[in-house]
């Protein structure tokens, strides 16, 4: 049936609108099954023709099934029972939907408004006039296409169970402040005494003790490398001691030196310095004047080779930059030289106490460690150290070698008084938190226990174990 037009008919349309030949016809039930089955597939070919296009509103258009044309008594629009064929169409737009034309007859009744004329649209163009073509979708490019390759994207969840746990992995700082925190190996006073530590063992004690030096990098100073005697033995800088600058300077607050702890931690007891250079005497007089010192131990001589300290006290009296020293008195003992002097500053003055211990040779040991204790005991009797204004500052040249093994002895003694036992290595540890490299050779800290048990043995007597 493609090609034959239906007759369509306007809403308001009353009159006779099928021809003679249908209305004798319409009385066969066969040929209505036919004509009711023809318009169910032409109804559908003109609805989708209808839904695909668009254009001018025309009016108000109903389709009819073929057996309304057969009932012209019927005023009513009432479906037939064999489906739904009424199509209702009120809201097309300014043009003539695409393959449906609208019969000549029925141009002049859409212009005039006229009732008067059937109305027929053609379904032959509805029926072989093709769809639009649709323009082709953009294909989508999967991730895998994207990548090339899918293996980055497969995870085997079988094999999750067998993971181990991530767990966080210490930096190399974090495993040497962790090392010199906790490490500690306490001997008894009989066993220092009776079942010391072999050399061996303690050179391999020595060894694993982490130096903790500080790296250039890591001392954001301008301009100190003028001012260190060593351009690898640098203050560290959580304990590095700051100069409040007494005069106005352009050189800031820097001088190397840190604040060493004492015994059971006790802070600020001691300051490790370098010898004094040309052009840090006076900075050095400031520290002593800065920080309340009233004691000063020198572990070196001027000159050993070559220079290790400049002489940065006076013969009798000198002055440094706004310091006046003078020597008050001078005392000669076999080991040692103590003098006593006092340090002004306006109209405020005050008394220090320097011993220079010259029986100690450069990276190596004395020759015996009685010398050493009689120092320390010195420093125990002296009345300086009883006040305690300040702390004791202690040097050699580069202020770790000779410095460490006198700061560790006393702080030994100390413990070994007190408790009856000793942490050499735990005091070496505490000594390089504080200041990199503290006792420098696997020499000094044998020589350490070897004083040390020296010491224990002067003690009163104790029970074995």
């Amino acid at each position: 049936m493609v090609g034959k037009a239906w007759p369509l008919t306007h809403s308001q349309e009353t009159g006779p609108w099928a021809p003679e030949g249908h209305r004798r016809e319409a009385a066969d039930p066969w040929w209505q099954r036919q004509q009711a089955q023809e318009g169910r597939m032409q109804l559908g070919c003109a609805w989708v023709a209808a839904r695909r296009g668009g254009g001018r509103k025309l009016a108000s258009w109903r389709l009819l099934s073929p057996q309304r044309q057969t009932d012209r008594q019927t005023d009513s629009w009432q479906e037939a029972a064999w489906g739904p064929q009424l199509l209702q169409q009120t809201s097309w737009l300014n043009e003539p939907p695409l393959g449906l034309a609208p019969h000549p007859s029925m141009v002049q009744a859409c212009g005039g408004r006229s009732r008067a004329q059937p109305l027929t649209l053609s379904l032959g163009a509805a029926m072989t006039q093709p769809p639009p073509a649709k323009t082709p979708a953009k294909k989508h490019v999967r991730l895998q296409e994207r990548r090339g390759s899918n293996v980055a994207l497969m995870l085997d969840v079988r094999s999750l169970g067998a993971v181990e746990p991530i767990c966080s992995v210490n930096t190399p700082r974090e495993v040497t402040l962790h090392f010199l925190r906790t490490a500690g190996h306490p001997l008894t006073r009989w066993a220092l005494q009776h079942q010391p530590p072999s050399p061996k063992q303690l050179e391999d004690e020595f060894l694993k003790i982490p130096s903790n030096f500080v790296s250039p990098e890591d001392l954001d100073i301008p301009g100190h490398a003028s001012k260190d005697r060593y351009k690898t033995i640098l203050p560290n800088p959580q304990s590095r001691v700051c100069l409040g600058r007494a005069q106005s300077q352009e050189d800031g607050d820097y001088i190397n030196a840190n604040y060493i702890r004492g015994y059971d931690g006790k802070e600020k007891v001691y300051i490790a310095t370098q010898g004094p250079m040309p052009n840090t005497v006076s900075d050095f007089w400031e520290m002593v004047w800065q920080e309340e010192v009233s004691l000063i131990v020198m572990l070196t001589q001027l000159r050993e080779g070559k220079e290790k300290c400049v002489h940065y006290w006076p013969t009798e009296e000198e002055t440094y930059g706004p310091f006046q020293i003078r020597i008050q008195d001078m005392k000669q003992c076999p080991e040692y030289t103590v003098r006593q002097l006092t340090i002004q500053c306006r109209e405020e003055r005050r008394s220090v106490k320097h011993i220079l211990f010259s029986a100690w040779p450069d990276h190596q040991t004395p020759e015996s460690a009685g010398p050493l204790l009689r120092l320390v005991a010195e420093v125990e009797e002296s009345p300086e150290t009883a006040a305690r204004p300040g702390p004791i500052v202690v040097h050699c040249s580069a202020g770790i070698g000779r410095t460490g093994c006198f700061i560790a002895t006393r702080i030994g003694c100390q413990q070994l008084k007190a408790r009856g036992e000793v942490d050499i290595l735990g005091i070496v540890c505490q000594l390089r938190l504080d200041r990199g490299g503290m006792i420098q050779t696997a020499e000094q800290y044998q020589f350490l226990h070897h004083t040390l048990a020296l010491y224990a043995g002067q003690l009163p007597e104790e029970p074995s174990p």
